[in-house]
C-alpha cells in the first residue's frame, strides 16, 4: 500500500502540470527594448538585447548586467556559455556574420572555410556547434572540435540548424521538402526526428542530459516545451502571448517571451529541486546538471 501511495502522489503531481510548481522571473537588460536569454551555466546567463539602435551581447550573473561586443561588431548575438567561455556570432557590415569565442579576456574569431556566414550556437567542453550558410545560400549544421570543422546534415533535409550540444548529443531543427519544420536529436551516429504531438512545427533549442527544451507551434500559437525522452510538457510564461524556451541547466530554464504589445522579455524559470525529482521520476530522468566538462 505504501508503494502504491507514493506512485499515486507522483501521478497526481504530474497531472497538475509542474509549470505551476516553479517560479517565472522576467529579466530585462537595463535600457533594453527587447531582451532574450539564450544560455545558462549555473548562475550565469547570457543573451542579447536591443537598445533601439543595435543588438548587443549580455552577461547576467544574478546581480549585474554586462554588455559584451566583439571589436568591430555592428550586431552581437551571444548564444551559450560554458564556464568562462562564451560563444555566439557577430555581424560586420562589410564582411557579414562570423562566429566567436570569448574567454573573459580575449575574443577569437571563428570562420569556417566553406561558410559564407557562420552562426555559432552551443558549446560543450572543446566542442562547438551551430550552422552556416554556404555560397548557394543553403544552411548546414557543423561541429568544431577545436581543430576541425565537420558539416552535419540531417539526411534528406532541406536545411539543418544545430542549436546545442551536451556530451555527444546535439539538438536542433530541420526543414523538409514539404515546408515543415521538425526537431531532431543527433548522437553522433543516428538522427532522430522529434515532433511535439499536435504541433505544426517543432524547434529544439537546448539540451541538458536527457532533457530537451524548445518551442512548438500549434493552432493557438507558439509555446515552450520540455521533453525528457518520454513525456512532452508545455511550459508557457503566465500571461505571455508566446513563449520560447532556449536552454536548460538542471531545474533552471531560460528563454524569452512576447508580451501582448509585441515586446520581447527574457526569463528564468526555476523548479524547486524536490519537485523536479518527483516530476521527472516517471520518465526515468533524475536531475541532471549540464555536462560541460
Amino acid at each position: 500500500m505504501k508503494r502504491k501511495s507514493i506512485l499515486l502522489l507522483v501521478i497526481v503531481l504530474l497531472s497538475t502540470g509542474y509549470a505551476r510548481a516553479g517560479t517565472w522571473t522576467t529579466l530585462d537588460a537595463p535600457g533594453a527594448i527587447h531582451t532574450r536569454i539564450t544560455g545558462i551555466d549555473g548562475s550565469k546567463l547570457v543573451g542579447i538585447y536591443y537598445d533601439g539602435s543595435n543588438y548587443h551581447g549580455s552577461l547576467y550573473d544574478g546581480t549585474t548586467w554586462t554588455t559584451l561586443d566583439p571589436p568591430g561588431s555592428t550586431e552581437t548575438y551571444i548564444s551559450d556559455i560554458s564556464g568562462s567561455n562564451l560563444v555566439g556570432s557577430y555581424y560586420h557590415y562589410h564582411s557579414g556574420y562570423h562566429g566567436f569565442i570569448y574567454n573573459g579576456i580575449s575574443w577569437t574569431n571563428m570562420d569556417m572555410p566553406e561558410a559564407l556566414y557562420l552562426y555559432v550556437r552551443g558549446i560543450s567542453g572543446n566542442n562547438i556547434i551551430g550552422y552556416y550558410k554556404d555560397a548557394s545560400l543553403n544552411y548546414h549544421g557543423f561541429l568544431y572540435n577545436g581543430t576541425t570543422y565537420t558539416t552535419l546534415d540531417m539526411p534528406e533535409a532541406y536545411y539543418t540548424r544545430i542549436f546545442d550540444i551536451s556530451g555527444n548529443n546535439m539538438v536542433g531543427f530541420y526543414g523538409d521538402y514539404f515546408g515543415l519544420t521538425h526537431g531532431f536529436l543527433y548522437d553522433g551516429a543516428t538522427w532522430a526526428t522529434l515532433d511535439m504531438p499536435g504541433a505544426t512545427a517543432t524547434f529544439v533549442y537546448g539540451i541538458d542530459g536527457d532533457n530537451l527544451v524548445g518551442s512548438y507551434t500549434d493552432v493557438s500559437g507558439d509555446h515552450g516545451f520540455l521533453y525528457n525522452g518520454t513525456t512532452w510538457t508545455t511550459l508557457d510564461m503566465p500571461g505571455a502571448a508566446s513563449t520560447y524556451i532556449q536552454n536548460v541547466d538542471g531545474s533552471n530554464f531560460v528563454g524569452f517571451y512576447y508580451d501582448s504589445s509585441g515586446y520581447e522579455h527574457g526569463f528564468l524559470y526555476m523548479i524547486p529541486e524536490p519537485a523536479t525529482l518527483l516530476l521527472f521520476g516517471l520518465g526515468g530522468v533524475a536531475v541532471l546538471r549540464r555536462r560541460r566538462a
